[in-house]
């Protein structure tokens, strides 16, 4: 299959030279049904051109929904999903991207990741590398991929991982991981960027101060501190209201001394599961 070329836009290319969106839109605890494509419409609306669904979402259909009911020219969207750890566990790598396709309703997807390094996940990246391969997938990635994944991973394959998505927020930035990932030309995305389930970090003083300044939202900051960290943020929200205050990152720039206070916040801590220790 040959794939066309997107705008270039608020795109940056990953190591294979495929052209990624700078900002996402996620759909994690997005119900399936008229919530969820009502919330992609939107997204796609406002300008938002990846979206990140998954299979244990239980929402593909309504992305590919939302899709199907968009003006949006498919060549011009990036869609991303990943491969369940189930899945992965079963040695059902090709069934369940099959399953993915339909649900979607596409004929291809733009990147598929390995959601979780769950056991097998090894013959997972073979079978994953062979769809690659047919030019039934763009790009394929990892997520949740700590550096010993990684380490292993790169021993034994030559398809680098176009991504890996992580959990980074002001709270928890992974820096590490991000640094080690750029310098082996895997792009970073970040689950949860605004401090995820339960987290209070949007009322944080520091970062209201930052966003008074610039005349933005906390959200938008902390998006805006992503982005300039060279990490594309998977932001969701099924308000119409916060889905476009989302996007709206592109005409400011945090100063030095912003990106450092916001630096300054992190605190190690992980809201969501660490990869080297889930019972999922």
């Amino acid at each position: 299959m040959r794939f066309p070329l997107a705008h270039q836009e608020h795109r940056q290319p990953l190591n294979n030279e495929v052209l990624i969106p700078q900002v996402g839109f996620g759909v994690f605890r997005s119900p399936e049904g008229p919530v969820t494509v009502g919330a992609v419409r939107t997204a796609l609306e406002t300008g938002y051109r990846l979206v990140d669904t998954a299979a244990v979402y239980g929402n593909e259909a309504s992305v590919g929904k939302a899709i199907a009911a968009s003006e949006v020219a498919r060549e011009d969207l990036f869609v991303t999903t990943k491969l369940w750890n189930d899945d992965i566990r079963k040695h059902r790598t090709a069934d369940a991207f099959q399953e993915s396709l339909e649900r979607l309703g596409l004929d291809y997807v733009d990147l598929y990741l390995i959601h979780w390094p769950a056991e097998g996940w090894q013959d997972a990246w073979k079978t994953m590398e062979q769809l690659y391969a047919d030019g039934r997938v763009r790009a394929i990635g990892v997520s949740n991929f700590a550096t010993n994944h990684l380490d292993e991973l790169l021993n034994d394959t030559d398809v680098v991982p176009a991504v890996n998505q992580i959990e980074s927020s002001p709270q928890f930035a992974n820096q590490d991981l991000v640094d080690y990932c750029h310098a082996r030309g895997i792009a970073v995305e970040a689950w949860s960027p605004l401090g995820g389930q339960g987290s209070d970090l949007l009322a944080d003083r520091r970062l209201l101060d930052i966003g008074e300044k610039y005349g933005k939202s906390s959200a938008q900051v902390v998006l805006r501190w992503e982005l300039q960290r060279n990490v594309i943020p998977l932001s969701k929200s099924v308000h119409e209201t916060r889905i476009v205050q989302n996007y709206r990152i592109f005409d400011f720039e945090l100063s030095p001394e912003d990106m450092a206070t916001i630096d300054a916040m992190n605190t190690g801590e992980r809201n969501g599961a660490d990869p080297n220790d889930f019972d999922f």
